[in-house]
């Protein structure tokens, strides 16, 4: 705002001098002297940085912007621009399967989404329905989805990890009629399938073993497929737009369970093309892909790749340190994915001569530290990081164009209303938004971190918020009176500190989730899990930092009021009731735990005293993946890991 005042008295002051007949070399030089004078000179010095920068961040968000603009005019939605690509691109291989190195070309992609479609209305489905996937990541999950989308009905992609009362609530919440479920997890289908509602169709795809041909009312659909016309379909009508719902994505939120996603075509479009402008890839490139197609990461920013641009991408069902850059050289790849975990865990890897034989020169994530940052591009010769932020349903993503190490974004200083997000002050206890006498929300300064918050405009494809299928979670991400009096605007939940030239940091992921192994995790979920598991016993679930790893550890602190806590009977409970990520490292044996007036949990002098033993009486406990256990943390083990001589 200063900044803005400044430059209107300075052209004021320009104008008025001409008006007095001063000449325009005077009256420029009086007007530039004026601002400068303002204690403004420093914009000027900002604009000189950061001008390139943020010229090239204007480029890329008018070609999003532009093509959306087109694309919506033409009544076009995912499917309709991937036919596009297959003209383009009709033998090139699309999706490469490293499992069994089997290649999909365009083509062949483009004939079997059509047999899912023409499945799909042989189903009775409509334009609206909802299918659950859930399946490990491989080719056919992109042609389900695909292939749904070609006659409006609506993919839930469900997270391969989920097991017992999440998996059923994931597939309820949807209101799926039908879920396909891969073999391999025909297991966590056996375990739910008397909870499922027993009208949903079920369908597996790939070798059902003899101990589960008995699965109720499975039904194999490969067969289906290969029987299936490979011709268009028809559209649906009425036809679905940008606008309109393309599929589901699951993300974990303060609600403790987790919340539906919702993504549109446009939404679906616009991640894709920011990754693809932002990080100058081309249709020559080869991307590495060993992220899951649960999540936006794999299945957008990767897949979306092929989709609308043309690009192969390999798909890896699940991530191998040791095999990562032979993989690499035996498809060509010149872009790999990544999130923090992923570098960490490659560094911790043998020197191998692979790391330096192959040909990525970039490498697109989230979530890599400044130390790992260099460390990784020094040792593996990668000439580029991609580091982006932006969850799957916000509307304020934000990209690193330019290499800086350790930031995850910029916006800019010298035009900050082109691109309408903020960093805005809150108790980051509570994570209450602090408003001003205005009942306005208060703006960061550099190096204050703040919420990050995206102004919301309905009818542009990139400031709209979806929200959740749930609308009482959407409500949840919504502000009120953030930017100016009668505005909405949407909660990241993440807390962000911005530098003097509009670099952002991520610090903290706020609320009651934390970050580990690449996945979000809700405390208050977690909480609900192991309290059970412990016959109702006070739990308090929270993240604790650990010197040079990636997110937060989950920590829990169990109150054991009879002294009988039974570690190896907990951890047994723990591995059949919790996804890997969710399990708590960290325990916390402790009398009782502190609670509010109102009988909430306070986690502030826990998640501050952490796992050193020193500053507590309590018993602590860390697990031992490799000994299956949980051993007593010491001074000794302490300083192991806090030195990165324990792997976690």
């Amino acid at each position: 705002m200063h900044n803005a005042a400044s430059v209107s008295a300075s052209l004021g002051s320009m104008g008025l001098l001409r008006l007095f007949g001063v000449s325009w070399p005077w009256s420029l030089a009086a007007g530039l002297g004026f601002y400068l004078g303002t204690s403004s000179w420093k914009y000027f010095y900002i604009a000189a940085r950061t001008a390139k920068r943020d010229l090239n961040g204007l480029y890329v968000l008018m070609r999003v912007k532009v093509a959306l603009w087109r694309y919506m005019r033409n009544g076009s939605n995912i499917p309709s621009i991937f036919a596009q690509t297959v003209k383009r691109h009709p033998n090139k291989p699309a999706l490469i399967y490293e499992a069994t190195g089997e290649i999909w070309t365009f083509t062949q992609l483009d004939e079997m989404s059509n047999a899912v479609a023409h499945w799909a209305r042989g189903q009775g489905w409509v334009s609206g329905d909802v299918v659950a996937l859930f399946m490990e990541s491989r080719p056919l999950q992109v042609a389900l989805w695909l292939g749904l989308a070609k006659v409006g009905v609506e993919a839930a992609l469900i997270n391969f990890n989920l097991r017992n009362d999440s998996l059923v609530h994931c597939v309820g919440v949807s209101g799926s009629r039908a879920i396909v479920f891969g073999t391999e997890l025909a297991d966590a289908m056996s375990e739910v399938s008397s909870s499922m509602n027993q009208a949903m169709v079920r369908f597996s795809t790939g070798d059902l073993g003899a101990e589960h041909l008995a699965l109720p009312g499975a039904q194999p659909l490969d067969p289906i497929l290969a029987l299936s016309p490979k011709h268009h379909p028809t559209p649906c009508v009425p036809p679905k737009g940008m606008n309109d719902r393309l599929f589901y994505i699951y993300t974990s939120g303060t609600t403790g369970l987790p919340k539906a996603a919702i993504v549109v075509h446009s939404r679906y479009y616009r991640i894709a093309a920011f990754g693809y402008f932002a990080f100058r890839m081309s249709p020559v490139d080869i991307i590495y892909d060993c992220l899951p197609l649960y999540h936006s990461a794999g299945n957008i920013m990767g897949v979306g790749q092929c989709l609308i641009h043309g690009l192969t991408v390999v798909v890896k069902k699940k991530f191998s340190a040791s095999r990562f850059w032979e993989d690499c050289i035996k498809y060509n790849c010149t872009v790999v994915q990544y999130i923090g975990e992923i570098c960490r865990y490659l560094l911790s890897q043998p020197v191998r001569p692979s790391e330096k034989g192959h040909k990525v020169r970039l490498a697109v994530g989230n979530g890599l530290r400044p130390s790992v940052w260099e460390a990784f591009t020094e040792r593996f010769g990668v000439a580029q990081i991609g580091e982006f932020y932006g969850a799957t349903e916000c509307n304020c993503s934000i990209a690193n164009m330019d290499g800086k190490v350790g930031a995850c974004g910029f916006n800019s200083r010298i035009l900050p209303n082109i691109y309408p997000i903020r960093l805005v002050r809150v108790d980051e206890d509570s994570m209450e938004l602090v408003r001003d006498s205005r009942g306005l929300c208060v703006t960061c300064r550099p190096g204050e971190p703040g919420l990050l918050v995206g102004r919301i405009n309905q009818q542009d494809p990139l400031r709209r918020f979806d929200g959740y299928a749930n609308q009482d979670a959407t409500k949840k991400k919504i502000a009120h009176n953030v930017f100016k009096k009668n505005d909405s605007a949407y909660l990241s939940g993440d807390v962000l500190v911005m530098d003097e030239f509009g670099y952002m940091y991520f610090r903290d992921r706020g609320g009651d989730t934390f970050r580990w192994r690449g996945e979000n995790v809700s405390t208050t979920e977690v909480e609900g899990v192991l309290s059970s598991l412990l016959c109702q016993t006070d739990v308090a679930v929270y993240g604790v930092t650990v010197a040079g790893v990636e997110g937060k550890a989950g920590m829990a602190a169990i109150a054991d009021t009879t002294g009988t806590f039974d570690c190896n009977s907990f951890l047994q409970k723990v591995q059949h009731a919790l996804p890997s990520y969710a399990r708590p490292v960290f325990l916390r044996i402790l009398p009782q735990v502190d609670t509010t007036g109102t009988f909430k949990i306070q986690k502030t002098r826990l998640q501050r005293e952490g796992y050193d033993p020193r500053r507590s009486t309590d018993q602590i406990y860390f697990l031992n993946t490799r000994a299956a256990c949980y051993e007593a943390v010491d001074e000794e083990l302490y300083n192991a890991i806090a030195e990165g001589r324990m792997s976690l």
